[in-house]
């Protein structure tokens, strides 16, 4: 059975020790459920091949789907991801925030192909979260990568989990350690748009709105029906 911590109301001061500990445990290869932005997600490490598994696993989800990445900043979502002129401004507009971008693979990768469900592609996010955005760092001083695999707690094609103790009732057994922060003040999803061409494809509206992102482009005079450089 694994462990589940309650940090509602607790400052970052006053659980770093859980979080270093935390972040000890991904190292190790354990699954862990946190809240985010919106709503509670399961992560591990995204390098080790049998913690993508058992995550698939875990969630009943297709092998042809890809698992998104939390990153810690951007220059960890670099090591991993190729950036265009469009990927750079939205990156910088909008992170950390409620938006997930989908850029082209740097190949050679430290990420296996498996996570992405082999696809050229990958999703990647730096949360504005507290809580997870303190556990990348941490991760980002000890590893060689800042990132953990950031996926909805929930079995696939059910609703998402919005507290640690529903991720609890739903997947102790399976999961090592769930970070309980309390309700999820936000259960809008987070907007993914595909930045791998120089046009934004829209594959989800969630909190941030189209107009949101165009404003963006049209403010620094990147058109958003054929995005290049100034």
């Amino acid at each position: 059975m694994g462990l589940l911590i309650k940090f509602k109301g607790k400052s970052i001061e006053e659980i770093r020790s859980y979080l270093e500990f935390t972040a000890d445990y991904i190292i190790q290869g354990k699954i862990i459920g946190f809240p985010t932005d919106s709503v509670y997600g399961l992560g591990g490490n995204p390098q080790n091949l049998d913690v993508i598994n058992k995550i698939f696993d875990i969630k009943f989800r297709d092998r042809s789907k890809g698992l998104l990445l939390l990153v810690s900043d951007i220059e960890e979502a670099k090591k991993v991801a190729q950036f265009n002129p469009l990927a750079e401004l939205l990156a910088k507009s909008f992170w950390p925030g409620q938006i997930t971008l989908i850029l082209k693979r740097k190949e050679p990768n430290i990420i296996p192909p498996e996570l992405t469900a082999f696809k050229d592609t990958i999703g990647l996010r730096v949360p504005h979260n507290e809580i997870i955005l303190e556990i990348l760092r941490i991760l980002k001083s000890q590893l060689n990568f800042g990132g953990i695999i950031g996926t909805s707690a929930n079995y696939s094609g059910e609703p998402p989990s919005v507290s640690g103790d529903e991720v609890a009732k739903k997947f102790l057994s399976p999961i090592d350690l769930i970070i309980d922060s309390g309700k999820s003040i936000s259960k809008i999803p987070t907007t993914i748009v595909d930045c791998s061409s120089e046009s934004p494809k829209f594959l989800r509206i969630g909190a941030i709105k189209e107009e949101d992102i165009y404003n963006v482009l049209d403010r620094e005079n990147l058109s958003g029906d054929g995005a290049s450089n100034k």
